[in-house]
């Protein structure tokens, strides 16, 4: 590994991340202070009553019962998301025997801890499910303490790659940062049906053009195999921010499924994870790599590859969990000097692993290093410094080594250096207005559409958007402003069922956008789309006070939301409230009624979470 003089920070990063370390100085010292007690027994299970630690190895294989009840070896906890009905996380059916062999070889032993709810947004798009999404991610991270609570582990590895998935296992494992932890990704199926032409045929089936059976053999020439979906959405948005955040291997997001470097990734995030253990070569607990300097990381991650606007959500939670304070002027600030090196479906026509194949995460993060844009002075698990993720792994007589990753991109049209970028700024804008707060992906959209002012026209509900559409009514310049979508009022699901209809309609020439107090997502496409509108309707928002008829402008480009009513006449006016009775009923949403009761708003992350908890 090269090791180049460091650039110094840009003095935006820095300000940035000053601020952030400012504002988190009290719930960051509150948080290390709560692990440094944690961690201080260790292993903990020495500590436990007979009958309690017989039980921890009751069933375990002779040899790992004696180095369990012995506590002469470090004991990994295993928590996985593994199901196969879903195509990313079905590869994780081998995993853990696998894991236990290699523990055993380098001298340790594993344990299933535990496993999490995994469900898809893929799947439950536009249904009831969908309602339930971002409460899984709370969910996700309980069942996480939930698995770690028996505290018999010295390390921990974590299988997820989905949505709330990664999000709610790293909420959870923040929790317990004392130990030593690594994300275990399973990587993305080969490239199948180009996901423009995918696209393409959805718009045609909207438009009634072509037939269901056309839609769906075209959905499933595109989702065809094992691994996760390959277009860059929430899913590998997550991979992308584990890796530049140093808590997966370098080189390890964009790896498919059942190949011998796959294999190769797996058998050394174990052997990583005995190492960062306590009794380990380089101990490393998790709270000492996810901190001020990493979460800043991870917004320029996702600025520079323009990934899910879920991660607005997603990674303010997941911070706190750490103590450690972000908000939207963050990314904003930072969108500003962080430029768009990544074009990636939907933000252009490749896929993750044509990406993979132009230099990835190697050459990226190589290129935000050099340019001062990125902290090199952080833990991860590769060890110390982000240097180590401008490597890429290489299989050499079937050996696992690492070598400097490609000195110039494969493809320009993919991914490209900082002296010749997509855009001189980030994929993603914080939008401001008499509306609240709200924010866009612009990497999507083309410059010419994301300006746009056009008369409101409020929905409630996806469907009568879609209901809308089918009559023909909406054949003309408008927004659609869909209300009631926030955590509160029905979960805040994504409304990525919009996409084709309102890009027929874009496509037809006539100026169209969407402001929502909903989700998009990381598949949010080329209509432009304020989403995330804080305050929410539910919570007294101004945008439950939009009246159809009404002026709405969309700015892009300056980053303005607003509609062109006074501010005195908006106040006056009453809510137009639908019944949200219905989100009461039917299968799953008495459990909704609990996440409705505990939701915050989008900006603080879209619900309780485990760091909300520790820090009130």
């Amino acid at each position: 590994m090269t090791t180049p003089k460091p650039t110094p920070i840009h003095p935006v990063i820095a300000k940035v991340t000053e601020r952030i370390r400012q504002r988190s100085a009290h719930s960051r010292a509150e948080y290390l202070a709560m692990v440094d007690q944690a961690g201080q027994i260790a292993p903990q299970r020495k500590g436990m009553g007979c009958a309690n630690l017989a039980h921890t190895f009751a069933a375990s294989p002779a040899n790992d019962k004696l180095a369990i009840r012995e506590s002469r070896r470090t004991n990994i906890g295993i928590v996985t998301a593994y199901n196969d009905m879903l195509s990313a996380h079905q590869p994780y059916a081998t995993y853990p025997e696998f894991i236990k062999q290699v523990a055993r070889e380098a001298g340790g032993v594993a344990q299933v801890a535990g496993g999490v709810p995994a469900m898809c947004d893929g799947i439950t798009q536009g249904a009831e499910g969908m309602e339930l999404s971002l409460f899984s991610r709370d969910v996700i991270a309980m069942a996480t303490a939930v698995a770690l609570s028996h505290k018999v582990f010295d390390a921990a590895l974590y299988l997820g790659i989905c949505d709330k998935i990664v999000p709610g296992l790293l909420i959870g494992a923040l929790r317990f940062g004392h130990l030593a932890s690594v994300f275990v990704p399973a990587g993305p199926m080969t490239s199948g049906l180009p996901n423009d032409q995918k696209g393409k045929v959805r718009q045609q089936y909207a438009q009634g053009l072509v037939s269901r059976d056309a839609l769906l053999e075209a959905e499933a020439q595109s989702y065809h195999s094992a691994g996760t979906c390959t277009f860059y959405g929430t899913a590998n948005s997550n991979q992308m921010l584990m890796e530049i955040m140093g808590l997966q291997l370098p080189g390890s997001s964009f790896v498919n499924p059942g190949t011998r470097m796959r294999e190769a990734l797996t058998a050394h995030a174990v052997r990583r994870a005995l190492a960062l253990s306590r009794d380990g070569a380089q101990p490393t607990p998790l709270a000492h790599i996810v901190d001020e300097k990493a979460v800043v990381n991870g917004i320029i991650g996702l600025l520079a590859t323009g990934g899910s606007t879920n991660h607005t959500i997603h990674l303010v939670a997941m911070a706190r969990a750490a103590g450690v304070l972000i908000d939207w002027d963050d990314f904003s600030d930072l969108s500003a000097v962080v430029p768009l090196l990544a074009r990636i479906y939907p933000n252009g026509s490749a896929d993750v692993n044509h990406f993979h194949a132009a230099g990835g995460m190697g050459f990226l993060i190589r290129e935000l290093l050099d340019a001062g844009l990125l902290h090199g002075d952080v833990n991860t698990v590769a060890g110390a410094g982000l240097q180590h993720y401008t490597q890429e792994p290489s299989l050499e007589s079937g050996a696992l080594t690492w070598r400097d990753a490609p000195a110039q991109s494969g493809d320009l049209s993919v991914l490209r250096p900082v002296a010749e970028p997509f855009s001189a700024d980030g994929g993603l804008k914080l939008m401001r207005g008499n509306l609240g707060r709200s924010v866009i992906k612009v990497s999507a959209v083309k410059p010419e559409h994301r300006v746009v002012r056009a008369p409101a026209i409020v929905f409630h509900d996806q469907q009568e958007v879609l209901d809308a559409f089918q009559a023909g009514q909406l054949e003309r310049d408008f927004v659609a402003v869909l209300t009631y979508q926030g955590p509160r009022a029905n979960g805040m699901p994504e409304l990525h069922k919009l996409t084709p209809a309102l890009s027929v309609l874009q496509d037809k020439g006539f100026k169209v956008a969407l402001v929502t107090d909903g989700r998009m997502s990381g598949a949010s496409g080329k209509v432009p789309a304020a989403i995330h509108v804080s305050p929410e309707a539910l919570d007294n928002g101004p945008i439950a006070r939009v009246q159809t008829g009404d002026m709405i402008m969309l700015d892009g480009q300056a980053g303005e939301l607003r509609v062109e009513v006074d501010d005195t006449t908006l106040a006056a006016r009453d809510m137009d409230a639908p019944d949200l009775r219905h989100n009461q009923l039917g299968t799953g949403r008495e459990l909704f009624g609990l996440f409705r009761h505990n939701a915050g708003n989008a900006e603080a992350g879209g619900s309780p979470l485990f760091g909300a908890a520790l820090h009130r």
